[in-house]
């Protein structure tokens, strides 16, 4: 079982810091090259460069009222939110995510994790 993960290319948790600009402040970002390669996935949907869909999570987050101090890994579950959702089918190939109805998304996730409950 553990081949699958350890006879992995190790770039993919090679670790890389890019510099951003979010509201004119410079701030560093140090993700694993997977999660990078994953974030680029989900910005690309919606015609968003890297840097643009990680400035808009911030943005978001904290008009949801959401504590920054833990920006990276906010940004991990939102690459493993992105991916299981696929995984799920519930984000259908291509689609730009801004036009999927999140509201139904999150309802359904609900009703399942009452259901298991």
């Amino acid at each position: 079982m553990c081949r699958l993960f350890i006879a992995a290319d190790p770039a993919l948790w090679d670790s890389t810091t890019r510099s951003i600009r979010i509201d004119g402040m410079v701030t560093s970002i140090r993700l694993e090259n997977f999660f990078w390669t994953v974030l680029a996935e989900i910005g690309g949907r919606d015609g968003l460069a890297t840097t643009q869909l990680i400035t808009k999570l911030y943005h978001e987050a904290n008009e949801a009222g959401h504590d920054s101090g833990n920006f990276t890994s906010f940004l991990r579950v939102c690459c493993g939110r992105y991916l299981a959702l696929q995984l799920s089918g519930e984000l259908p190939d291509g689609l730009p995510i801004a036009k999927i109805d999140a509201g139904d998304i999150l309802e359904r996730e609900n009703d399942r994790r009452k259901a298991v409950a």
